[in-house]
């Protein structure tokens, strides 16, 4: 027969050891979420490559950016819509550094980045309404990347982000109130940093204030 203290310290010997593989289980969760990230990283950053470097080299071969630049934009935008349905992945994931990487290949070129951005966000809003997404989060993600990608060239923000805003709410206002109402509330928290001038390409409601009431959000 085990006595007292052999039992104990089988006891205490079995704790240790499950201890010690929810330790284990813990730090493989953490390794492969740190895996997982460093992955999706990754992808995000080819995205960003592939766009740019297909938007600056289709404008080299046109020798033009100007209406060139709009419809390679849309085409692009067209493209990587198509490319989320077949592969089933979410298109708010990719708008962001779609609307990056056309930002940043127009501006290799010496393109208009403001006008571009206007028509990269419209392009993606009215995607997302063929596809039936998220109006709101798929123009809110295509800001987010207009914005960094016109701070990391060193470009004007607050004015790209007023041409992106004011494409966004355009292209709702083809969909319908509620689309733009959506999209509105989306895109206050995305401008933050440069609410005072993105605001006023903003609906206005009758008593002339921003219909999002943007000062109550700060």
């Amino acid at each position: 027969m085990a006595t007292k203290g052999s039992v104990k310290e089988n006891i205490k010997s079995e704790a240790t050891s499950v201890h010690e593989d929810v330790g284990k289980a813990g730090a493989n969760v953490r390794a492969g979420i740190i895996s997982s990230l460093k992955g999706i990283n990754e992808i995000e950053a080819e995205i960003v490559s592939l766009v740019r470097n297909t938007v600056s080299g289709a404008l080299r071969v046109t020798g033009t950016v100007a209406g060139e630049g709009v419809e390679i934009t849309k085409d692009v935008v067209k493209g990587a819509i198509q490319a989320t349905e077949e592969v089933g992945t979410g298109l708010i994931l990719s708008t962001k550094n779609v609307a990056k990487g056309v930002v940043m290949g127009v501006s290799d070129v010496g393109g208009d980045v403001g006008k571009v951005a206007a028509q990269t966000v419209k392009g993606a809003v009215n995607g997302a309404a063929e596809i039936g997404a998220d109006v709101g989060l798929v123009a809110r993600r295509a800001v987010d990347g207009v914005i960094e990608a016109t701070k990391e060239i060193g470009g004007d923000v607050e004015e790209v982000a007023k041409s992106a805003v004011g494409g966004a709410i355009e292209a709702a206002g083809a969909i319908g109130k509620s689309a733009v109402k959506t999209v509105t509330e989306m895109l206050v928290g995305v401008v933050e940093g440069v609410k005072e001038v993105a605001s006023t390409a903003l609906p206005k409601d009758k008593g002339g204030s921003s219909a999002s009431k943007t000062d109550s959000t700060t």
